[in-house]
Formats: structure tokens, C-alpha cells, sequence
């Protein structure tokens, strides 16, 4: 879908679940100092814009499981649709030892013109595409850093995080996962919960059943690895909720 920020991918799918990747590109529009929030091209392409290969996998794990996706199309660092309008993270000033300097002295006006323009259309979007089911399931796709700077190494291959509030996917997908021999955090590298999430908006608000899913960056960082982990998802995920009687 051209003007919009965000991309579906094959809308009309029949699978429960629904594909969402939240951080998918590291892209800035143009209308924010001229596509450019003032830090260096290397930055630009590191974990902190956007969730390295996780756009390629949500679209190939989507095509697996004959379900749709939504991917946003707008850099987490212009305005991060993975936290609630109120979080004081939505427009990050400094992440991992990165100064962000379009976003330092931000005002009401610019924050209001991006959750405008480009935050609200793609939750509006994903609100819609959550509903299309009646047994809409969501899994949503992110991928971490193997190391944040002067941190210890990450050692999990994938994470699965879930919230207290609903356990009926999280724990039986990350036992399934071990099965397969993957080293996998629960809930690990993040909480599986923060109010206002994506998860807590579309899947918490609603009863639907969800997972979200963590694979480590450097595992998906080109083509042969993010075809790899899609199939190693699909081959869990295809069937996953008939199994558990979600």
C-alpha cells in the first residue's frame, strides 16, 4: 500500500494468525529534516532504527503460514509504534550510547504531527487486520542485538516473551523451541510485558491469543538465514494452536 506507513501483506490469507512486525525499516520521511534525524549512517543501520532482518522473516513466516502481516515503514527512532502514546520512550533521545538529535528538543507540535501521521495510521491499520478474524491469533516478529554497548553477550538464539496477564501460548512455545534445540529466553532479552504495547493494545485488550517472538540479529541478517528461521517458525508455529487447544 503506497502513502501509508505501513505495508500488508496478503490481506485476504485465511490463517488465525495475524504477522505483525512492528520495527521493520529504518526509514525517516522526508517531511523529518529532510529524511535525516542527524546521526551517522552507521547508526542509522544498527539495532537502535530498526529490528535487523526482521521485516524479510515476517514476510517469508507470513507466506508460510498463509497469513497475513502488517510491518510498519517508518524508523522506531522517528516514533516507536512498539510503546504506548503516554510511554516516555515513544520518541527515543538517546538509545545505546546514541544521541538522537532531531528528537532532543522535540515539542508538542512535532510529536502530535508524528503520531499523526504516521503512529496512529498504522495501528488503525493493525486494529483492522486484528479484527478480520473472529479467532484472530497475533505473533508478532522483533529481532535483538547480540551485545548492547558495555553489556555482557546475549547467549539466547531466540527469545519468546509473553505477558502474566495471558500464559496460554508464551511457555508452551518456548518449551517447543528448546525441543528444537534453540537456546531460547523466556522472556528474555525484554519483559513480555509493557502497557500500551502493541501486544497490550491489540491482543491483551481483546483476549486474543499471542506470542512475540525475539531472534538474535546476527541470525537473520541476510537472505539464507532469514529464509532458514522462517521455516524453522512455520514448522512450530503450523498447527501450534490446534495443538495447545487455543
Amino acid at each position: 500500500m503506497t502513502g501509508q506507513p505501513y505495508s500488508i501483506i496478503g490481506e485476504d490469507r485465511p490463517s488465525r494468525w495475524l504477522i505483525t512486525c512492528d520495527h521493520a525499516t529504518n526509514r525517516v520521511p522526508g517531511w523529518i529534516g529532510g529524511g535525516d534525524l542527524g546521526i551517522a549512517a552507521e547508526d542509522m543501520q544498527r539495532h537502535i532504527a530498526y529490528d535487523i532482518g526482521a521485516a524479510a522473516l515476517a514476510r517469508a513466516l507470513a507466506e508460510r503460514l498463509e497469513a497475513p502481516a502488517i510491518l510498519s515503514d517508518f524508523s522506531r527512532l522517528v516514533i516507536d509504534p512498539n510503546r504506548g502514546e503516554d510511554d516516555p520512550t515513544l520518541i527515543m533521545r538517546i538509545y545505546d550510547g546514541t544521541v538522537i538529535p532531531a528528537n532532543r528538543r522535540i515539542d508538542a507540535a512535532e510529536r502530535e504531527r508524528r503520531l499523526a501521521l504516521l503512529y496512529r495510521p498504522y495501528h488503525d491499520a493493525y486494529a483492522r487486520l486484528a479484527a478480520a478474524h473472529p479467532r484472530r491469533a497475533i505473533c508478532a516478529i522483533h529481532s535483538f542485538t547480540c551485545q548492547l554497548r558495555g553489556r555482557p553477550r546475549r547467549p539466547w538464539a531466540v527469545g519468546v516473551l509473553f505477558s502474566h496477564r495471558d500464559q496460554r501460548l508464551g511457555p508452551a512455545l518456548v518449551r517447543e523451541c528448546r525441543d528444537q534445540g534453540w537456546i531460547t529466553g523466556e522472556n528474555e532479552p525484554y519483559s513480555g510485558h509493557l502497557e500500551g504495547d502493541s501486544i497490550d493494545r491489540h491482543a491483551l485488550a481483546y483476549g486474543r491469543p499471542n506470542v512475540l517472538i525475539e531472534v538474535r540479529n546476527d541470525l537473520i541478517a541476510d537472505a539464507a538465514g532469514q529464509q532458514l528461521w522462517a521455516d524453522r517458525l512455520a514448522a512450530v508455529l503450523s498447527g501450534f494452536l490446534e495443538r495447545h487447544e487455543v
